[in-house]
């Protein structure tokens, strides 16, 4: 299976089922030297790292509106190193993006803290899958989308109106798979207590909302991907 989907182009997808085998990733093991050697030259350079547990993908494909697929638990410092050698490495990162509309139909994205690895750009709240966003060896993408926006906004949306279905873009950099999530708030009062979540932690992970309004609208340090998500929501795409 490897890496079979279609790049640059926005995909519907109807189902999920990209499973975590509890054997090491082979990158992982093929560079772990290189993997030590790398993290002590990032934590020097950002002391606030932590190496954590976060996932990587070994194979993912597209069939018949489904992702599937396979990953592996790797620790942060191997997926850092990734970063840096992802060409012909084996391996591929997905992660998830909750696409929050608000009442008055704007998009609410965030900009990074200056103490973390994106410091500075602005995407949907979103983090790496983590061992916890599995259920039964099957990554459980609204779970994860709910528990990051969560975590980064103090913002829940588990009780929010979900898109009828997933959508996800694969490009060079990562796959990211996308679901619209509707409030009734409007873009305003949401930037309002997002602000107050991230004044009151004392070690937040976000600077703050970002509103994005139409679809010209593009702030600066707007991750790639962003664009054409942006442009796909503004242009009335059926979710």
């Amino acid at each position: 299976m490897s890496f079979d989907l279609p790049r640059n182009v926005i995909l519907p997808v109807d189902a999920i089922d990209v499973r975590l085998d509890p054997g090491p990733h082979p990158f992982a093991v093929s560079n772990a030297e290189a993997i030590a050697d790398n993290w002590r030259q990032e934590i020097a350079a950002n002391p606030a790292l932590f190496d954590g547990t976060v996932v990587l993908l070994s194979a993912l494909a597209y069939r018949d509106s489904r992702l599937v697929g396979r990953c592996h638990a790797v620790n942060y410092s191997t997926f850092m190193l990734w970063r840096k050698r992802r060409e012909n490495s084996g391996a591929e990162h997905a992660y998830a993006h909750a696409m929050l509309v608000t009442g008055d139909n704007a998009l609410v994205a965030i900009r990074m803290g200056s103490h973390t690895v994106n410091a500075g750009r602005v995407y949907f709240a979103a983090g790496s899958f983590e061992p916890v966003d599995f259920r039964d060896g099957v990554v459980d993408a609204d779970f994860n989308m709910i528990r990051e926006v969560g975590e980064e906004t103090g913002l829940d949306l588990s009780k929010a109106e979900r898109g009828q279905r997933y959508h996800a873009l694969s490009t060079a950099s990562g796959t990211v798979i996308f679901r619209r999530y509707r409030v009734a708030e409007p873009a305003d009062e949401l930037a309002r207590r997002i602000g107050a979540f991230v004044a009151a932690e004392a070690d937040p992970e976000i600077e703050g909302p970002v509103i994005i309004r139409h679809a010209a609208d593009l702030p600066d340090g707007l991750m790639a991907h962003m664009k054409p998500l942006i442009e796909w929501h503004f242009a009335g795409a059926v979710s």
